[in-house]
């Protein structure tokens, strides 16, 4: 019989964001819970109730991890944009990603269902910093346009809403699977030009 290995609260923690990522990924936010994720990592319930305190706990940091997760990788590919690196497609992808693959898109309608809305608000306000950390002077001044905030707005709703009902969306249209992306790279890419004009 062999004994688990001892984790610290921080290594426990962080593997069971992981194995509660995978299980949002593999099937499904409603597959996220205390007693599953603890059956993956080899803990009891007890152990990640101790981290937790509950389900909803759970979740909580969960979307907190994914939502710093997906926001670092986010702002890199900004970055990369703003220094001819990268392109605005890319941008978009990442954001796409991160609802539709990465699962944030699946967690955000599963915590609006079950009434657990302020577990949102880790990915609502990670997605702020991020974009006042792009934008500082936007930060500083609150001035009407508010570009770079408008700009957040519109990508973050066209991914949640396509990692939502995108793929059955644009196979009833009769349109290509990755139509919101390109036009959500358009838009992006005009509204940038648009403000590097004035």
């Amino acid at each position: 019989m062999t004994s688990r290995k001892r984790l610290t609260p921080e290594e426990s923690r962080s593997s069971a964001l992981e194995a509660a990522r995978a299980l949002l990924i593999e099937t499904g936010p409603q597959s996220v819970t205390l007693k599953a994720v603890a059956a993956r990592i080899g803990r009891t319930h007890a152990n990640l109730l101790h981290h937790f305190g509950s389900a909803s706990g759970l979740q909580k940091a969960l979307a907190e991890h994914l939502a710093k997760t997906v926001c670092e990788t986010i702002i890199e590919a900004v970055r990369a944009s703003r220094a001819g690196l990268g392109s605005a497609r890319e941008v978009v992808d990442l954001a796409f990603d991160a609802f539709d693959r990465e699962g944030a898109g699946a967690l955000t309608s599963w915590m609006l269902l079950t009434g657990n809305e302020d577990a949102l608000n880790p990915i609502i306000s990670t997605i702020h910093e991020l974009v006042d950390e792009i934008a500082p002077e936007e930060a500083e001044t609150h001035g009407d346009d508010m570009h770079v905030h408008k700009d957040t707005l519109s990508l973050v709703l066209l991914a949640l809403g396509d990692a939502l009902i995108g793929a059955a969306l644009a196979k009833s249209l009769g349109l290509p699977r990755d139509t919101a992306r390109e036009r959500a790279a358009a838009n992006l890419e005009a509204s940038m030009a648009e403000h590097y004009q004035n």
